[in-house]
């Protein structure tokens, strides 16, 4: 290629090893997602290629770097995100967001669409995250409620979830109420012991400043100065939400997370997330935050099965309001 073609973008240790990536595997996505040459001479990276590919690939190479220099961990994922949004014209860097504490390091957003959440949590004591599987939605909200609950700003965490494949069985099954309900929260678990480890995790269950409960074991309750997570919340009727939501108290706030495609309910006309939003939405101190397959942060493929499965629920859709 031609001198004109190439173009250095130069950067920290740091942010060089991050955008190379391990055996320059992260190197290698980019070359695939601009059509440009990547190479790391030290001190940067040099970009070859065309005016038009080598501006979106330097967009999401600031991005990485701005991650990395930060001090947040730099996963293929992050690369893929990043190239995503420079494809599509968007200020990749911007999705570096709020930084949250973590045993393996910060946590950051690693889509605008993620920073944008944060930002609702931080500022809105009522946040709706709805949008496929694999777009952080629950594991943000979590990493919020933790770090509230880590400094103090609430005294409880509380998460709560429809168990709709138990049905009325749920009584039945052995051991106490935490032992019935953990397997449908293992997302949730699982997200808090990644957070604050499992040791702080236990002691704080046990002092009761962590709670789970099932949706049905929040009525009649005011739940006070705690930050309370709905999650799978397209799973809750319209009486269970209406009632989970009209449980805050004094110094409470709530996320409520979910996908409206997946609902399980027999009936799903019943599911109280979408119904709740179309009442709340523009409500003083509420605020919904939207996500898209394009926001999904686990393997490629989860993209492309979300646009397919969205299209036949699109379809389906349009099939229902014609009949």
């Amino acid at each position: 290629m031609s001198r004109e073609t190439r173009e250095f973008v130069p950067l920290s240790d740091v942010a060089l090893r991050a955008v190379s990536g391990p055996n320059s595997r992260h190197a290698a996505l980019l070359e695939d997602a601009f059509h440009v040459l990547v190479e790391t001479p030290g001190g940067g990276v040099s970009l070859s290629g065309d005016s038009k590919s080598r501006t979106a690939a330097k967009r999401a190479v600031r991005a990485i770097a701005e991650r990395a220099d930060s001090g947040a961990e730099v996963s293929e994922a992050d690369v893929r995100v990043a190239a995503a949004s420079a494809r599509r014209g968007e200020d990749a860097s911007a999705a570096g967001g709020t930084l949250l504490g973590r045993r393996g390091g910060p946590i950051a957003a690693k889509t605008a669409a993620q920073a944008r959440y944060l930002d609702m949590l931080a500022k809105h004591e009522l946040v709706f995250g709805m949008g496929p599987a694999g777009t952080g939605k629950t594991f943000l909200a979590v990493a919020h409620g933790a770090g509230l609950l880590l400094r103090g700003e609430v005294d409880r965490l509380i998460v709560t979830r429809p168990a709709v494949e138990a049905g009325e069985r749920l009584g039945f099954l052995p051991g106490d109420m935490n032992e019935k309900v953990d397997p449908y929260m293992a997302p949730v678990w699982e997200a808090l012991t990644d957070i604050i480890g499992p040791d702080q995790l236990r002691r704080r269950r046990d002092k009761g400043e962590i709670e789970v409960a099932p949706i049905a074991f929040m009525r009649g309750r005011t739940l006070s100065h705690a930050f309370v997570i709905v999650d799978e919340a397209q799973n809750a009727s319209r009486l269970q939400m209406k009632m989970v939501l009209t449980r805050l108290g004094e110094g409470a706030r709530m996320a409520v997370t979910g996908d409206p495609s997946q609902v399980d309910l027999v009936n799903r006309g019943d599911s109280g997330l979408s119904h709740a939003v179309g009442l709340l939405e523009g409500v003083k101190g509420v605020a919904v935050a939207r996500f898209a397959a394009a926001d999904v942060v686990r393997h490629p493929l989860v993209e492309r099965i979300v646009n397919a499965y969205d299209a036949e629920y699109a379809q389906g859709r349009a099939a229902d309001e014609r009949a």
